[in-house]
């Protein structure tokens, strides 16, 4: 294989400008018909104006560009090949000994970091703005939701309890009172920070390793402070079953109002490095860490769906079409990234359900697109 780094470099540039030029062209798209639609919500609150839903619009922006990056390489990749092959450039590169795989080198690594900028680099700003996007849409957009919407207005959290057993654990269950007295993170911004965490009608069960009843707790009233719960007024009841006089107890926890709030939140909201730690306490509370676990592979399998976009846009936009044949062309191209989005959707709804294992759920869909890229690639060029 001949490389030549001048060579390299035009492919690499014109790959490069073509991608952003497409992600502009898809953003924009997006964030339109976005706000155009936080704008129709809106219009039934006469208290909020359009400055709320352009606010929440803006702040969708990485999110939307992280969701569309493997696409926008698709298609770019597309359109910066197909120029090439239309003016010649690539025939004049073949005659001067030059294979398919030595021009694809600087677009391959122009996808590369395109992909690893995404996990590393968009993804904790798309994570932050994302949740915080969310708070404004549930503040001013909607009406009701979050933990008060659960089935049966009580909330269920198991964490460890070693008070009793060193291998112990405390079932939590209660309803869950409205976030309150919560101070602001800057001035002017309407979104409470660090709110106080509630309960009422609280029950904690505390049991054994073995999972055998040690003893029972009921409290009209849990409060959530830094690293334990408070019971106030809490009745006691040991395994003679007598129950002790109400007083007040403290119960030491890992759970946060915070980590509590984004176990119900989507994936999408958590930051990419605070994952794995999350998802240790997640399930270590008694929460389900599959959707977690599934974001977290996905984010990791990133650069390698996008390296697969990109040699997919080489074997479908590199052949000549002396005859025409560019809308087949194009839209195969299309149908195959349209494919590999479903084939994602489908691995993730089955990696939820338990029916596939998170990595595979989470790879399946990248390791595909690049094997299929590959073998059109060495049919085209070597087969």
């Amino acid at each position: 294989m001949v490389f030549t780094p001048t060579l390299t470099g035009y492919v690499a540039r014109g790959f490069l400008f073509a991608t952003l030029l497409v992600m502009a062209a898809l953003i924009g798209l997006v964030a339109l018909f976005d706000f155009i639609e936080l704008l129709r919500r809106a219009a039934t609150r006469p208290d909020v104006g359009y400055t709320i839903p352009l606010q929440i619009a803006a702040m969708r922006l990485p999110f939307v560009a992280l969701q569309i990056l493997p696409f926008a390489i698709l298609l770019g990749g597309i359109i910066a090949f197909w120029r090439l092959t239309r003016s010649s450039e690539l025939i004049v590169a073949r005659a001067a000994g030059i294979s398919a795989w030595g021009f694809l080198t600087g677009p391959l690594v122009v996808a590369l970091l395109l992909g690893m900028l995404g996990t590393f680099g968009i993804s904790p700003v798309s994570s932050a703005l994302l949740a915080r996007a969310e708070r404004m849409d549930m503040s001013f957009l909607r009406t009701g939701g979050g933990l008060s919407s659960l089935a049966g207005g009580r909330l269920w959290l198991r964490q460890a309890d070693r008070a009793l057993d060193p291998q112990g654990v405390a079932i939590i269950s209660g309803r869950p009172v409205a976030m309150r007295d919560a101070p602001l993170r800057e001035a002017g911004d309407p979104l409470p920070r660090g709110p106080r965490f509630e309960l009422q009608e609280v029950t904690v069960w505390r049991l054994s390793a073995d999972d055998r009843p040690l003893a029972r707790l009921e409290a009209p009233r849990a409060r959530l402070t830094d690293g334990a719960w408070v019971f106030d007024q809490a009745v006691s009841f040991g395994a003679d079953r007598i129950a002790s006089p109400p007083t007040q107890v403290s119960l030491p926890t890992e759970l946060t109002p915070d980590r509590i709030q984004d176990s119900f939140a989507s994936p999408e909201t958590l930051d990419f490095w605070a994952l794995p730690g999350f998802i240790a306490v997640l399930e270590e509370a008694g929460f389900s860490a599959v959707r977690h676990r599934i974001q977290f592979q996905s984010l990791l399998a990133l650069p390698v769906l996008a390296l697969g976009m990109a040699l997919l846009a080489a074997g479908f936009s590199m052949r000549q079409t002396r005859r025409g044949g560019v809308a087949q062309m194009i839209g195969g191209g299309v149908a195959a990234g349209f494919a590999l989005f479903v084939l994602d959707k489908v691995s993730n709804e089955m990696g939820e359900a338990g029916s596939l294992p998170v990595i595979l759920a989470a790879w399946a869909p990248a390791l595909a697109g690049l094997l299929l890229a590959l073998a059109l690639l060495l049919h085209l060029e070597d087969g």
